[in-house]
């Protein structure tokens, strides 16, 4: 059933809420919203690539093995600033900007594991952690299977 039905099997009491509750609803400011988004997601991206310059000039690295270091940097920072209650009011103010880089997915596990912290470490800790994290790894794995198995294909007949 679409909405026009459901409009159409109100009330005129219904009807005469829904108006008045449109009247009081705060408008979000969407384009405000991603703009915000834009410049954290981005600023993020910066420190990123400023944590990577530090490892290739300050340990030799290339370009390709100062990646993973610089992951890590990022997940250990997300994480440390989940534990003390940064993140997430940072997270409040910048929207999706904090939520798409890879610190979003850290603070994402973080947040959960210190949620669930008095349960115990198996059945509270290891059993929540990756309650809203599982379905990005689930299925961030099976796409680069999928890849894979694409360019496995296109290899051979090549």
């Amino acid at each position: 059933m679409g909405k026009k039905q459901q409009r159409e099997k109100l009330t005129p009491e219904q009807k005469k809420y829904q108006q008045t509750a449109q009247k009081h609803e705060i408008q979000r400011p969407v384009f405000k919203n991603c703009i915000k988004a834009f410049l954290i997601g981005g600023f993020i991206c910066i420190i990123g690539q400023a944590i990577q310059l530090f490892y290739m000039y300050q340990f030799d690295f290339t370009e390709k093995t100062a990646g993973n270091p610089t992951v890590a940097t990022l997940i250990f920072v997300a994480v440390l600033l989940t534990g003390f209650g940064v993140y997430d009011r940072f997270a409040q103010f910048s929207g999706a900007g904090t939520a798409v880089p890879v610190t979003g997915f850290a603070n994402s596990v973080a947040s959960a594991a210190i949620e669930h912290r008095t349960e115990g470490y198996v059945l509270g800790v290891g059993g929540n952690m990756f309650k809203l994290a599982g379905s990005v790894i689930v299925f961030g794995t099976f796409a680069a299977f999928v890849i894979a198995l694409i360019t496995t294909l296109l290899s051979m007949g090549g």
